[in-house]
């Protein structure tokens, strides 16, 4: 049998809110709904009806849901070691004494515009000219963001450390 639009509308009536549902062991509400219709669309490419096809379809979208799944795991994993090794590196060169995981997270702690044009110029390498393209901003505007996350950062740096230890009263 042929997939011809109307089979395919009644398939989607009957199969796509439990498809989503089904979908949302592995992902978010949005990215099953995508997976969803992924998954119609390849029904609707394939050249005639599955034999199945309610378990063709959650077989595709289980499969996709799984893969995305394991990419991201990995995604982050990698991300892990390359932002470890890279701020280890880097922080390593510039202050012995500076710990790459504290610094990082005082950089995630910018707003996203200063993050971004700091990241970019210092391990990008980027020019204000390209972080202006970047962001979509005048360069003075990418050079603003920048000094502003630099002065943010050193702020942050400076401030003293709390003590950790008390002093005895006798």
């Amino acid at each position: 049998m042929t997939i011809g639009p109307d089979v395919l509308g009644r398939l989607f009536d009957a199969h796509a809110a439990a498809l989503v549902l089904y979908a949302r062991q592995w992902r978010d509400a949005a990215e099953a709904e995508d997976l969803v219709q992924d998954a119609f669309v390849a029904l609707a490419r394939q050249g005639r009806l599955p034999d199945e096809p309610a378990v063709w379809l959650h077989r595709v979208v289980r499969n996709a849901a799984v893969s995305a799944h394991r990419g991201d795991r990995r995604r982050r994993a990698r991300e892990g070691l390359v932002s470890r090794s890279e701020a280890d590196a880097w922080f390593a060169s510039v202050d012995d004494r500076l710990d790459a995981r504290d610094a990082s997270s005082l950089l995630a702690e910018l707003d996203a515009e200063s993050r971004e044009a700091v990241t970019a110029r210092i391990w990008g390498g980027l020019t204000f000219d390209q972080i202006a393209v970047l962001q979509g901003c005048s360069t003075a505007a990418a050079h603003r963001r920048y000094k502003s996350g630099l002065a943010r950062l050193q702020e942050r740096l400076e401030r003293p450390c709390p003590s950790t230890t008390t002093e005895s009263t006798t």
